[in-house]
């Protein structure tokens, strides 16, 4: 079976994509390889697109026939609001189109996807959720990282971290208490002041941290540290958004699995 025979056999099975319904989709961390054959489906199908700053051209490239309607919001860049991306979701509903909402990673992961979904509901407009690989978990599996490990971890946190030190903050000494992996969207620039807070609750100085920048894309990179000094290998590497924080004893597992096989 070709790849085009696979896809229109998931699609046969699936809610049709009718004019005026939104689907809030995933696109993955970047690379195509990563889409989901369904959203790799609404894409063929769309007649517009409302992506974001996330979603990489290669993805969108599947997208041969609709319009393309950029809404990226990036820290510290002038950005579409969320009341106009949700006013241009419904809008474009409302005349008639086939509205796909393209997120990076996953919708329901600090994609704001709920948000968005509660809009719909409210202009009683119809709407799927298509859901898509979080950037996360294909990081890790990209840095040969395992997000739990039998001996090692019992849970992970998923939290994010652009309010760290503010009063929408999360309380990173509670965090630092669990003894568990925490991986951290968002926080490249409060690296440092997050370090602090999980080290004030009790998390050894000496905790190896990761930081992995733009997984599954070409500008990929990663590097590894500890917790009191993973700020300044930001620094000195200058690393940039989007980029992931893995902060546990998970990371060590890299060095053995990231190993040659013996001859």
């Amino acid at each position: 079976m070709s790849q085009n025979d696979t896809i229109a056999a998931i699609s046969a099975g699936a809610p049709r994509f009718e004019p005026g319904h939104v689907w809030l989709a995933g696109a993955g961390p970047g690379h195509p390889r990563y889409l989901t054959l369904e959203v790799a489906d609404a894409l063929s199908k769309a007649d517009c697109i409302v992506y974001d700053a996330l979603v990489s051209p290669e993805v969108l490239a599947f997208a041969t026939a609709a319009e393309l309607h950029f809404a990226g919001k990036r820290g510290g860049k002038p950005s579409a609001t969320q009341d106009n991306i949700t006013a241009s979701l419904i809008e474009l509903a409302r005349a008639g189109k086939k509205v796909l909402r393209l997120k990076g990673g996953d919708p329901f992961i600090f994609g704001r996807g709920g948000e968005e979904a509660e809009a719909l509901v409210k202009a009683g407009i119809p709407f799927r959720i298509l859901p898509g690989m979080t950037s996360s978990l294909a990081a890790l599996a990209s840095a040969r990282i395992p997000a739990t490990m039998r001996g090692i971890s019992r849970s992970i946190t998923l939290a994010t971290g652009h309010a760290a030190g503010t009063e929408d903050d999360l309380d990173w000494r509670a965090l630092a208490k669990l003894g568990e992996p925490i991986i951290v969207y968002m926080g490249l620039k409060m690296i440092g002041e997050i370090s602090r807070l999980l080290i004030d609750g009790g998390l050894s100085p000496s905790t190896p941290t990761a930081v992995l920048m733009a997984a599954t894309t070409p500008d990929e990179r990663l590097l590894v540290a500890t917790l009191d000094t993973v700020e300044r290998e930001v620094e000195r590497q200058d690393f940039s958004a989007p980029a992931l924080i893995v902060i546990g004893d998970i990371v060590t597992m890299r060095d053995l699995l990231s190993q040659e096989p013996a001859p």
